[in-house]
């Protein structure tokens, strides 16, 4: 039997509630393959414990993985940006995970607060690239306290970082039967960094003549994800602007308790992660949607080769949501982390032996 070796970080707050359910899931569907966790402690709570945010012998090891399945990462008694920049990011541009996959997708009697838009009018996938742009860390400050004081940031963009973020995108929306390909930038006026990936984009599309091609303002897009979602079927769109325009989606289709994402090397480690934050007050009350991450395991099964049971996953919370009986408190319902888990994996595994 095959068998992957997965690692675990449940991080801060309710990090470790949501990621047990995930996995709980996960166990549910694997038929005919097994996993092996490998639980890592590291988080905000253990830096502050230990001082230690996350070793390179770590990372050497991970290397080694099939997939990770990550909680969530943010601690209250840490200043915003230790602990991701020496946690999330440390990862993605150490396993090289140049694609930040998110879909975007409103399932059934799931209240939508875009007025008669339905499940027919927001599923589309938004592909954001995820190694380069203003994260890279390149800036500081100079004269610091004065009334001078000036901070820069630098943003990067390669032609091969362009080109590998593109191509995924229009292989993705040639393997989910999509055909258009929208280009979301700021090239108007950041004519240099922008520009080059609007020449990469034309140079690319010309090798997928069959799917339409447009591009579009990062501040042009924002209305329209309101306006018209159904018009969107794949975008691609540098870091920053990606990082902002998907949190928005996830509003539309329903709240970050619905919202998985992956950091994805495709020819190497991934990582599959709800993209909410650690919820710190919430922890430990067994009140928090865990369907972000339950979907963020479904993405992880697809991606190392096991789709049937990541659609039984998927479908599992489908037909749970349709049906409203189990519902967590996000969605008006009752149902606590633990019950959503049982009630998810319980059905998928039906599904999956059917």
């Amino acid at each position: 039997m095959k068998k992957y070796k997965i690692g675990a970080i449940g991080g801060d707050g309710i990090g470790p509630e949501v990621l047990n359910e995930g996995k709980k899931v996960v166990e549910a569907v694997s038929k005919g393959f097994g996993i092996d966790w490998v639980d890592y402690p590291y988080s905000g709570a253990h830096y502050l414990k230990t001082g230690e945010i996350l070793p390179d012998h770590a990372i050497e090891e991970m290397r080694k993985l099939d997939a990770i399945y990550l909680g969530a990462i943010g601690h209250p008694e840490l200043k915003p940006g230790i602990i991701e920049q020496g946690l999330l990011l440390k990862l993605r541009f150490a396993l090289d995970q140049y694609i930040n996959l998110r879909p975007v997708k409103l399932y059934d009697n799931v209240p939508c607060p875009l007025a008669n838009k339905g499940p027919k009018d927001v599923d589309f996938y938004v592909v954001r690239e995820n190694t380069e742009d203003f994260y890279v860390g390149i800036g500081g400050t100079f004269r610091e306290g004065f009334e001078e004081e000036s901070a820069y940031q630098i943003g990067i963009a390669t032609r091969k970082g362009c080109r590998r973020a593109i191509k995924y995108a229009f292989e993705l929306a040639k393997r989910k039967k999509r055909n258009r390909v929208t280009m979301c930038d700021k090239a108007n006026v950041l004519t240099h960094v922008y520009g080059l990936w609007r020449r990469v984009f034309a140079e690319v599309a010309k090798d997928y003549p069959n799917v339409e091609t447009e591009y579009s303002f990062v501040d042009a897009i924002t209305q329209w994800f309101v306006r018209k979602p159904e018009w969107y079927q794949v975008i691609v769109v540098p870091n920053m602007f990606g990082d902002i325009i998907t949190d928005l989606a996830a509003a539309i289709q329903g709240g970050m308790g619905l919202a998985p994402g992956g950091n994805i090397n495709p020819e190497g480690v991934s990582m599959f992660e709800p993209i909410h934050g650690s919820a710190p007050k919430y922890t430990g009350m067994n009140v928090i949607n865990p369907i972000a991450c339950i979907l963020a395991g479904s993405m992880m099964l697809e991606e190392i080769g096991e789709q049937k049971a990541a659609d039984a996953v998927e479908n599992a919370v489908a037909q749970i949501l349709k049906e409203g009986k189990v519902l967590p408190k996000d969605l008006g319902g009752k149902a606590k982390t633990m019950e959503v888990g049982d009630v998810v994996a319980k059905r998928a595994a039906q599904l999956l032996s059917q």
